[in-house]
Order: C-alpha cells, then structure tokens, then sequence
C-alpha cells in the first residue's frame, strides 16, 4: 500500500500514521482500542458521545465528537487520518435499522474520499446466497457502499463471536443459565463458525498491513459447528445438564420478546440475529488464511478462554471502587448479569494494617470470628458430600499467600494491608468468593466485606435467594467481629451492631 508518510500502516508511536476509530464505545471496538494502544498506535476515536468514552487513557489516543448521520462533522474527524476502522451498526434501533446504516455508511465512505483516507477496514458478517436475513443484506450492502467510495476497502466477514460481553454470546449464556429446557427452532441446527474475540481482533490488527486493493475475507475459529452445538459446549463447560428442544419455525416470532426478557441488554441486537440463523455463517474462501498469520481457536477453546478471562477480569475488580457507598440492607432486584454481589461496610477505629490484621490470621485455628459452630456444621455438610470439609486448616497461622488453602476457601489475590480474596471450594450449584478490602488512614479505617456469588443454572439462584437471610446474618457477625478484633481493648466504644450498612448489589462482572 503506498503512502506520503515514511511510516507504513501498520506503525505507530507519534511518527507513525494516523488511524481513525468508529465504534469505540462497542464491544468489538473497544476491545480494538485496547489493542491498538499497547501497540502504541497513534488512535483518534469518532463518537457522538464523547463522555461516555472518558478522557483517553494513553497520550497516543484522542476522542473527538461527530456524527455519522451529520456529514458536515466528519471533516474534522477525518483529517489527516490514514487507515479508518468501520465498526458501526444500527441493529439497536427499534426499526429501519438497515436504512440509517445505509445513509451512515454514505456519509462516511463521502468523507473519506474527500479526506484522502488511504483504507478503510470494515467488520461485516458471514453468509451468503439469495435469501439472506435483513441483518446480513445490510452489512454486505454497507461493504458495497465503502467500497464504490474508491477508498481501498478492506472487509473482514465474521460469524458468532465468542466473548464475555459480546451480544451473540450473552444470548446464549443467558438461555443456557436461565432454561434447562432449551426451546429453539430448528434453525438453530445452521452451520455456523464462532470466532473468539481475541482471535477477531488479531485479523482487525492484520488488515492494517493487506495488499494495497479492496477485497472482502472470510474469517471463523477453527470449527464448524451448529448453534446448538454453543449452547452445549457451553453447558458443559458449566456443568449444566440441558436439552434443546426443537419447535416449529413459527417460534421464530417469539424470540424477540424471550430475549427480551432474560437479556435486556442485547435483546433486540440478539433477536436480530435470531432472523440470521435460516443461513450458514461459515467460511467458503481459503484467502484469510493465507493473508493472516492468525491461528484461531476452537469452538471449546473459546469458549474456556472467555469465561477464564472474565474470571481474570473478576478478580483484579476492586469492589469498592465499582460498588455505590453501601446502603440499608435491602431484599430483592433483578441481577443484570450471571453473578450476584453483595457488600457490607464497617467504618473501624484503627489503623488499616491493624484492621488488615485479624483478616489475615482468619480460618483453621483463629477460626472465622462468628458463628463458628455454621462453619464447622458447613463443613461437614461439605465432606457428606464428598468435599473437603473444614480438614484442611491453614498452611501458616499469620502469612497468607496466593493459593494457600483456608479450610474449605482458597486464596486468590492477597494485598497486605488493603485485600484479600477467597473463592470458596465447598460443594455447590455455582462459585463463591469472599472478599475484604480495607481504605483509610489516621485510625479511621472502612472494611467493606463483599460476597459475590456465580449461580451454576436455576439451581444456583434458587440457593443464594434461600441462603441469603442465613449468610447475611452470619457474614455481617464476621465483619462486627473482625471489628472487635481491630479496635483496642480499651479507650474505644464500639458502634452499636446496627452499624454494619450493606446493599445487594446486582452487576455485570
């Protein structure tokens, strides 16, 4: 691809080219930007709403307000820009979706043209034949739009991608988690080839370096397979028994309200795509493979990935930070995501690392400083069913490492001082994780304690909504212990017990 810069396109840092970002508030997109900022890629983000972007995260990267339905705003935007990255759709809209898509892509590939972009990288989706869904003849038909603006384009056409967050995938996270019994269509026995995200981002990174003319790839991970087939895996990824149940095509009609339903997020983007299932979505052409050099996943590979990098994410998650200042402990709500979280404060008369102390000594001797006849009457509950129980103790009575056990609890992540977290090993319908962190100074000190709770199906929730009177009792004791521990034995009055304030909160992890 020629170019006036000295710096070809796939360079970066400040003398390399200059690359535009649609999309960047999307899942696809803002995964993109986090890839082309540790590359050091110089980025300029093109958003309607720039607050939601935030202010850029590295000096190389800019977000400038415009609108694609607006050309007169794009000129600003497209300035000096080389290679620009179409990442957008309209399927949100409640209707007409493929007419704004056709005017945005319009406006765009016109600006382009006038700005001198040199390439354009599109992100479309797979399938073909005559009879295509409305949500697939509209991204061919915006492909056919960029490229007729005589800006080299370069279209990458993709199935289902596989990744926490992405709309295809929550669809079926949420009918896998939710129905043990899995109504579909027949429909959903269509071939099709996911595509881990991770795997997607390195062919959107690789276009950056194509041949210098417009051509349309084909891309998928390494499986064919059929719908169906990704609820299963991912079913059996999480121990879930469950069956899809073939209806008749009419079934199609009620998609849109089911999903709905249990994904409110991504219904109606998922609903549109439920039209897309009467065609395959697999590769046909061999071209990406010898242009990429990207190996991608299997379908069991990605889908592992992506629930390990949500975990991943989970972890390193500071509560306090993402969590709103704890309120009276209320009953009730509707989780937006799989994991249920509730959280505790408890403002302490020490120090933090007086605080922190009696956290690290908890468990095995020390025991759990309340209601220690619930744990022991927990852990042999455990060992009746085949768990561990409360045998295993603790490795040392005052240090902690990652990966030392405490009883029937694991250590994850452990902050001397500031947190420790613990994943509960105990048998289940689902994941526990135990949490305590610690802020303050000059002998004002917050504890918050956080449980966070991923339900394993119907079961799982069925469990924590049963439990949750009994741990809120014996969790909040904890904390007022934990307190008793801290505070000095003398010159201090405690709060009155009531002082523990908490909130179930109900978030996307």
């Amino acid at each position: 691809m020629s170019s006036d810069s000295n710096t070809g396109p796939g360079e970066g840092g400040e003398g390399g080219v200059q690359i535009l970002l649609t999309g960047a508030s999307g899942y696809v997109g803002g995964h993109l930007l986090r890839r082309l900022e540790q590359s050091h890629h110089r980025v300029r983000c093109l958003t309607r709403r720039p607050a939601n972007l935030g202010l850029p995260r590295v000096p190389t990267t800019e977000v400038i307000g415009a609108d694609l339905s607006a050309p007169e705003t794009l000129g600003p935007a497209m300035k000096g820009v080389h290679t620009a990255y179409y990442l957008v759709h309209s399927m949100q809209a409640a209707a007409g979706f493929e007419e704004l898509d056709r005017r945005a892509a319009a406006n765009f590939a016109r600006g382009a043209r006038e700005a001198g972009l040199r390439h354009i990288i599109y992100l479309s989706g797979l399938g073909s034949g005559a009879d295509l869904s409305a949500h697939l003849s509209s991204r061919h038909e915006v492909g056919e739009i960029l490229r007729r603006s005589g800006v080299v384009t370069t279209e990458l056409r993709a199935s289902i991608v596989i990744g926490a967050g992405s709309a295809s995938f929550e669809a079926v996270r949420a009918l896998v988690e939710h129905l043990p019994a899995i109504p579909a269509p027949r429909v959903v026995d269509t071939a099709a080839q996911p595509i881990a995200i991770e795997d997607l981002i390195e062919y959107l990174i690789g276009a950056l370096a194509v041949p210098a003319h417009s051509a349309i790839f084909e891309i998928g991970g390494r499986d064919q397979v059929t719908y169906a087939d990704v609820m299963r895996e991912y079913a059996r990824q999480r121990n879930l028994r469950r069956r899809v149940v073939h209806l008749p095509a009419r079934a199609l009609r009620t998609a849109p309200t089911v999903l709905g339903v249990l994904i409110p997020t991504y219904g109606r983007v998922a609903a549109a795509m439920v039209d897309s299932l009467r065609n395959e979505t697999v590769v046909r052409t061999g071209a990406a493979g010898s242009t990429f050099p990207v190996k991608p996943r299997g379908l069991s590979e990605a889908i592992e990935h992506a629930i390990t990098s949500e975990d991943h994410e989970f972890a390193d998650t500071s509560w306090g930070d993402v969590l709103p200042p704890a309120r009276s402990a209320r009953w009730g709500g509707v989780p937006v995501s799989r994991r249920l979280v509730s959280s505790r404060v408890l403002d302490v008369h020490a120090d933090p690392v007086e605080v922190f102390a009696p956290i690290q000594r908890i468990g095995g001797a020390t025991g759990w400083y309340a209601a220690d006849w619930f744990w022991h009457l927990r852990g042999a509950v455990d060992r009746l069913r085949g768990g561990h129980g409360m045998r295993r103790g603790r490795r040392d009575p005052f240090e902690l490492r990652v990966g030392d056990t405490i009883d029937f609890w694991r250590v994850e992540r452990v902050q001397p001082g500031r947190r420790l977290l613990l994943t509960a090993e105990m048998k289940m319908p689902g994941r526990l994780w135990l949490q305590f962190e610690i802020a303050g100074a000059n002998r004002r000190t917050e504890l918050r304690q956080t449980t966070i709770f991923d339900p394993a199906g119907y079961a799982g929730v069925a469990y924590w909504y049963l439990l949750y009177p009994v741990h809120s009792a014996i969790f909040s004791a904890m904390l007022r212990g934990l307190r008793r521990e801290s505070e000095p034995k003398r010159g201090c009055r405690a709060p009155a017990p009531d002082a523990v304030t908490g909130a179930d909160h109900y978030a996307a992890s």
